[in-house]
């Protein structure tokens, strides 16, 4: 009986953490967006990752109701590595000609499109910052953040080496 009492702690204890990245992140992007103080380049990074995280969760319930939070977290932190690493660059990227700024936003933003986690058919949706010209972030939101990442480091690993 004891172990069964174990057992349900354990399994209590673990659900309540299991989201702890995931609802973090969300928070805080909420509360950018919320503030009326806030930037407007920062809001609309976070209006983003916001919009993101909430997809992804809702995709997820719908299509993959018995994937772990864990996925969730770890999604979640991929997505907001991968964006962090887009604003790095793309301040980094100002003291370059403007061909090299396009082409370094262009990769990001096909990184982004070419790792779909849901394979989302309603591409208006999907694409809705993609395909916006006055969007910052520029990213689908069907995208495996975990792959994206590594695609990235792999792009950046093999340019550095060059």
């Amino acid at each position: 009986m004891r172990k069964w009492i174990l057992i349900a702690l354990m399994a209590i204890a673990t659900g309540t953490q299991a989201q702890e990245a995931y609802n973090e992140l969300r928070q805080k992007a909420k509360a950018t967006v919320s503030d009326s103080k806030a930037n407007g380049v920062v809001k609309q990074i976070s209006q983003f990752k916001l919009d993101a995280l909430n997809y992804m969760a809702i995709k997820m319930q719908e299509t993959m109701p018995d994937s772990s939070a864990t996925f969730l977290d770890k999604q979640a932190i991929a997505m907001d590595n991968f964006v962090n690493f887009y604003v790095e660059k793309l301040i980094e990227s100002t003291k370059q000609p403007n061909v090299q700024q396009v082409k370094m936003i262009k990769m990001f933003m096909d990184v982004s499109y070419s790792n779909p986690l849901f394979n989302d058919k309603d591409k208006e949706l999907v694409l809705s910052y993609y395909n916006s010209q006055e969007s910052m972030t520029r990213f689908s939101l069907d995208t495996d953040w975990r792959k994206a990442v590594a695609a990235l480091a792999y792009l950046y690993y093999n340019k550095e080496e060059k």
